[in-house]
């Protein structure tokens, strides 16, 4: 059964604890919209499933936007259209309803992954198309040296790749999507040659890994980072990332087609 919690939000992660704020920091980078676009092209219609605010909705498709938490629905902003309150394990549309499908940042909230992507392959004609990290490489940024539980936890909780493409079938390709220093799409990883970053809470809380550490562990990884950049340990190790105009890391972008 698909677990919500008081505010409507399906899966392991309460948006109506951690969604406020969320858009401040969470803007959807335009380089990353724009692949997303890419991947999209030829489509007319288009779901947006665990749509959220609205994060990557390109008006050059007519969107329709399913989202479970009422939090996250409301900070929508007023050119998009409302979302639907529903979730991906049960998507209330006919079979072939829409010429493709999406889904960014989601698929690791779901309960039941397998019957969400098949009721995204069931609805969309064309591609489905999904943005999410590859659980293999998450431990591999810098952050790992300070948080260790938070990329455990969301290593644990993103599905494997080859998981997302066997169960939407056809023919699926896996890019990675290079993350821009300048990202204003404020996952941990985008914060990559911004360490500083990290030490507002209102950053650590728009990323839903952060919420699954208690206080106490939170504090002593912002306070082992803090005194790290103070002290310059940081950029002996790590400051040649500051330089890199993009970090491939763990973020993958994966279309499906039916064969």
């Amino acid at each position: 059964m698909t677990r919500r919690a008081t505010d409507g939000s399906a899966g392991d992660a309460d948006y109506g604890t951690i969604g406020t704020g969320y858009t401040d920091y969470r803007k959807p980078d335009p380089r990353i919209a724009a692949l997303i676009e890419q991947a999209l092209h030829g489509a007319r219609t288009v779901l947006n499933v665990g749509a959220g605010a609205g994060s990557y909705e390109s008006t050059a498709f007519e969107v329709t936007a399913v989202e479970p938490s009422a939090s996250m629905r409301a900070q929508r902003p007023a050119h998009l259209p409302a979302a639907i309150d529903g979730v991906a394990e049960d998507l209330p549309f006919a079979d072939d309803a829409f010429d493709a499908a999406m889904t960014t940042f989601s698929v690791h909230q779901w309960s039941d992954l397998k019957a969400g992507l098949r009721e995204m392959r069931r609805v969309a004609r064309g591609p489905v198309v999904v943005l999410t990290c590859d659980p293999r490489l998450v431990r591999d940024f810098w952050l790992y040296d300070y948080a260790p539980a938070v990329l455990d936890t969301e290593a644990r909780r993103y599905p494997a790749i080859s998981d997302i493409a066997e169960v939407l079938g056809g023919k699926a390709d896996v890019s990675v999507v290079p993350i821009p220093a300048d990202c204003t799409d404020g996952f941990n990883e985008a914060y990559y040659a911004r360490p500083e970053m990290l030490l507002d809470p209102a950053a650590r809380t728009a990323c839903s890994a952060w919420s699954f550490v208690d206080a106490e562990t939170s504090e002593q990884y912002t306070e082992h980072l803090r005194r790290d950049l103070e002290s310059g340990r940081w950029d002996e190790k790590y400051g040649q990332q500051r330089q890199d105009p993009y970090l491939n890391g763990s973020l993958v972008l994966i279309r499906a087609v039916p064969a």
